[in-house]
């Protein structure tokens, strides 16, 4: 059983699990288990190319940052668990929360992160209800959202990304990931307020 569960390693998805992982020496946090299913193959991020994301190098590549992200994850929060290979095809609601079934295995999940791309390909049984046209894309591009209130889709289902309703931009994705994060952090806090900053010595 995870405390939450992250479907989804592009910007948003990682950017998530990033903040997650990075709150486990808050006594709120510390012994939450944290899961990540890293569904890149589909992600924007493979053909991307920035020179206007502040902080990021000019001609740095989406590719780059899948893989990089990655390390950065395994390398400074290691209990976050990366689960690698399995794409997800159902999430479930249970008594206990819910369960996510991917093509090799079933888990259970207290909270889950939608963080997959906005295309209309998009295919996760369960999650039908949800889908409508995006509000902030070209109608030509078909491309979906998953309706929420502020990344809330119901009770511990979150959405985060371009597939939460905003645009297609590397900075706006992130950000959207790390708000999941902090809201989620509030939850575990009791309801009050959580931002997890490191400061040089």
């Amino acid at each position: 059983m995870y405390d939450a569960l992250i479907i989804g390693g592009g910007a948003a998805g990682m950017s998530c699990a990033l903040v997650l992982g990075s709150a486990k020496p808050k006594a709120f946090a510390t012994d939450k288990s944290i899961g990540i299913i890293m569904h890149q193959k589909t992600s924007h991020l493979q053909t991307a190319l920035f020179n206007n994301v502040l902080g990021l190098a000019p001609e740095t590549t989406g590719a780059s940052i899948l893989e990089n992200g990655k390390a950065q994850l395994s390398s400074l929060y290691p209990h976050v668990e990366q689960i690698e290979n399995e794409k997800v095809l159902e999430v479930s609601k249970n008594h206990n929360g819910f369960e996510v079934i991917t093509n090799k295995n079933a888990y259970k999940s207290k909270i889950v992160v939608i963080a997959v791309g906005y295309t209309n390909l998009m295919t996760i049984t369960g999650l039908e209800q949800y889908i409508e046209p995006h509000p902030r894309a070209a109608i030509e591009k078909n491309r979906i959202w998953l309706k929420n209130t502020d990344h809330l889709i119901e009770n511990n289902l979150y959405v985060a990304g371009t597939l939460a309703g905003w645009r297609s931009q590397f900075a706006i994705a992130s950000g959207s990931g790390a708000h999941v994060a902090t809201d989620i952090l509030t939850h575990w806090n009791g309801g009050k307020h959580v931002k997890v900053h490191d400061k040089v010595e």
